[in-house]
């Protein structure tokens, strides 16, 4: 069989399908494995160029306990502590520290009794993520029926969980900042907190009970512990090597063509663009979707990434920063509008602090990360534009303007989404994940038109992020073999 990508996604499933005796191939376009969480590197900087944030480890536990592999020999990870920082305002930040009973106290400090809310609040949340990781994400959702299940209903109907996140979380908090870092996960969720359900405070559970990880020498690591592993049980990958199209002869999949020939397959998953292996791998009357549906869909914003190599040390940075200096509501109106955002939250990563190999001695290596609307306009000008705001509000909260001291600067926005991974108007995170774009009214894992088509990834089930990506390939695979045998 064939893989369309060598991503998160792809490599679990063929790692998945490989250990159960299927001869997979997996084809990737670009010249490197990883997919969107591809590194680059030059002049001594290594950048992540993708997901930089590494939670919910379970589910990579889980992922290469299936193999009888533990996870240490592949990655070592380190849990962070501060797990990042929040920048309100001028003088005005939050360390926020590892473990519910930290940042309990942090919030009892900011708001009397928001210490026990908290409480109450991730016991909940940790309800939603065990019931999730248990009885739902790894369910292929071909239909609401699968989740006719006592447990689950009786569980979530002990939940907040179709109420929009803001409302749960403003019914439990008082104080602007612990709404803010509360509410600010939905953004890996590609959505605002005002459509994303409630459901999704799961993420709380994530990010402050089971912690903020890196993976030293990257999160690029990650892909290539999943190539090894792969490789391992039998798959090969391939790289720089791009399919043009998916052969369907009388209604079943046949295989698929590449510059360098054709490949013969009776299963092909498709964990590349949805959009695009739609739209430019399948001949029309092969297509689950229309234009018209794609259309009408809620996308996840894009991204406009610097990668910026500095010859100095920065004061005060932490491996994570958050720069909520301007409110969050203007920017997701401005991202509602299709406006690039005025006045922009921004992210920082400096992987620099907790891993010196990513940049040369006395060096710092900064990723800048802003949300901007997906299929929008993308010039130099702009992007010029909006670095320059985001350096100057660096330079307003750290004391040092940067700008005479990069060596390195590379910028990565909707143009090279689409051009690197083909992303449908350039997003960066897929589908919204609002109420009617969870589970089975996400695109389906299985070809509505064509035997022996699947797919997986993030505008798939379950959804964007590094750890949905690694379930919805596993999800994919064994779908796969349920409806194919094992051998």
């Amino acid at each position: 069989m064939v893989v369309i990508g060598a991503g998160i996604s792809g490599l679990a499933a063929a790692a998945a399908l490989a250990q159960q005796g299927a001869r997979v191939t997996v084809l990737e376009k670009n010249q490197a494995a990883g997919g969107r969480a591809r590194t680059w590197e030059t002049q001594g900087f290594r950048f992540d160029m993708g997901p930089s944030f590494y939670w919910m480890p379970d589910v990579f536990e889980r992922f290469f306990g299936r193999f009888g592999q533990p996870l240490k020999d592949f990655l070592d990870l380190r849990r962070l502590d501060p797990s990042y920082q929040v920048i309100f305002g001028e003088g005005d930040r939050w360390l926020l520290p590892a473990g519910r009973d930290a940042v309990a106290a942090l919030f009892g400090r900011e708001e009397p009794g928001a210490d026990a809310a908290l409480g109450r609040f991730l016991d909940e949340a940790r309800l939603k993520y065990d019931l999730g990781m248990k009885d739902a994400v790894y369910l292929p959702s071909l239909s609401w029926a699968e989740y006719l299940r006592p447990r689950l209903v009786a569980g979530l109907l002990r939940t907040t969980a179709i109420t929009p996140l803001r409302r749960h979380v403003r019914k439990h908090f008082i104080s602007p900042r612990i709404r803010q870092v509360l509410e600010f996960p939905s953004l890996f969720l590609g959505s605002v907190p005002q459509r994303t359900p409630a459901l999704y405070s799961l993420m709380n559970h994530a990010d402050i009970d089971l912690g903020t990880w890196y993976p030293m020498g990257g999160m690029g690591k990650v892909p290539e512990a999943l190539c090894r592993l792969a490789e391992r049980q039998g798959a090969t990958v391939r790289t720089g090597e791009e399919v043009s199209r998916i052969v369907v002869e009388h209604g079943q999949v046949t295989g698929v063509q590449t510059a360098n020939g054709f490949h013969q397959a009776d299963v092909v998953l498709a964990t590349a663009d949805r959009h695009h292996v739609e739209q430019r791998l399948l001949d029309e009357q092969h297509r689950s979707y229309t234009e018209r549906y794609w259309a009408s869909r809620v996308m996840a914003p894009g991204t406009l990434l610097f990668f910026i190599g500095l010859d100095r040390k920065l004061p005060g940075m932490t491996h994570h920063t958050l720069y909520f200096d301007a409110p969050l509501d203007d920017h997701a109106e401005d991202l509602a509008s299709g406006r690039w955002p005025r006045n922009p939250l921004f992210y920082l990563s400096c992987t620099s602090v907790t891993d010196p190999s990513t940049a040369p001695p006395g060096c710092e290596n900064l990723v800048l990360l802003v949300p901007v609307p997906s299929g929008g306009e993308d010039t130099p000008a702009l992007r010029n534009h909006v670095f320059g705001l985001l350096a100057e509000r660096i330079r307003r909260h750290a004391g040092v303007d940067i700008r005479p001291h990069i060596t390195v600067f590379r910028s990565h926005g909707l143009t090279d989404l689409q051009q690197d991974y083909h992303a449908f108007r350039g997003n960066a995170y897929g589908l919204a994940s609002t109420l009617r774009q969870t589970g089975p009214g996400r695109p389906a894992m299985r070809s509505r038109k064509v035997k022996g088509l699947y797919f997986a990834g993030q505008l798939g089930v379950p959804g964007p992020g590094m750890p949905p990506a690694l379930i919805s390939g596993q999800v994919a695979a064994d779908l796969i073999l349920k409806d194919h045998g094992r051998t």
